[in-house]
């Protein structure tokens, strides 16, 4: 006599369904960039309760068919935009083609994993560049990259003297001179915090794609890029196919 498994007993969840719903409705009765109506007026036209839609919702954001921004609701997503993250395109921390916007230069603490990651003590300042990246006029992400001191020329020349981004530019430009043994790279879901959420015009809390870069040299971790990417936004992809160009605003 055969069982079913616990997972083939347990009912479809409400919010799945009416995600499934919500979906077909975004296809038939929406337009790109179109606002949907409150919560409130989905929830009755649907007969489920708020909880159950903002489930249903958060799915659908998850998966890029929705997008929620300050002062506008909700509106139905464009498709993704593509972001090439294969290693050939990034064959160092400033090997990215132009397409990322240098913002500033400053000293900053590590989290304690990339401070490891650097062989540095926790809470010791590194060199760090932050960087925007920008397709069709919007942030879709934000990197901030950790250069272990040493690997460029102390701080102080002339270029870093000026505005953030010239400094960022200056450290950029040195360290595409570095010998790069090569890099490892770890992609993880997580959530925006309130700075990231700010930068990429979100909700805090919204679906990000972060991606950790370790860019190796002389046979230690030299430099770490942490990118936090907008989920709803952005297709990575990984192989030599060409992705959608992006360029800076």
């Amino acid at each position: 006599m055969s069982t079913s498994s616990p997972a083939r007993q347990q009912p479809e969840p409400k919010y799945w369904h009416l995600k499934t719903v919500l979906a077909q409705a975004l296809d038939t009765e929406f337009s790109v960039g179109q606002t949907l109506p409150n919560e409130r007026d989905l929830a009755a036209r649907f007969g489920v309760a708020r909880a159950t839609l903002r489930q249903a919702l958060d799915q659908l954001e998850l998966e890029g068919r929705l997008q929620r921004r300050r002062g506008v609701g909700t509106t139905v997503a464009p498709p993704r935009v593509g972001v090439d993250v294969s290693p050939g395109r990034h064959a160092g921390p400033a090997a990215d083609g132009g397409a990322w916007e240098a913002v500033d230069c400053a000293g900053s603490a590590p989290a304690a994993a990339v401070a490891r990651d650097l062989g540095l003590p926790a809470g010791r300042p590194v060199r760090t560049v932050h960087r925007v990246l920008m397709a069709e006029g919007q942030p879709v992400a934000t990197e901030q990259l950790y250069v272990s001191p040493g690997l460029v020329s102390a701080p102080g020349a002339a270029q870093e003297q000026g505005p953030g981004p010239e400094r960022a530019r200056a450290v950029l430009d040195r360290l595409r001179t570095v010998p790069w043994d090569g890099q490892d790279r770890a992609v993880e879901l997580g959530s925006a915090g309130a700075e990231d959420a700010r930068l990429l015009d979100r909700l805090p809390g919204s679906p990000v794609l972060i991606v950790t870069t370790r860019y190796t040299a002389a046979g230690r971790t030299a430099a770490v890029a942490v990118a936090t990417y907008r989920a709803d936004t952005c297709r990575l992809t990984f192989g030599d196919r060409k992705a959608l160009t992006l360029t800076a605003g």
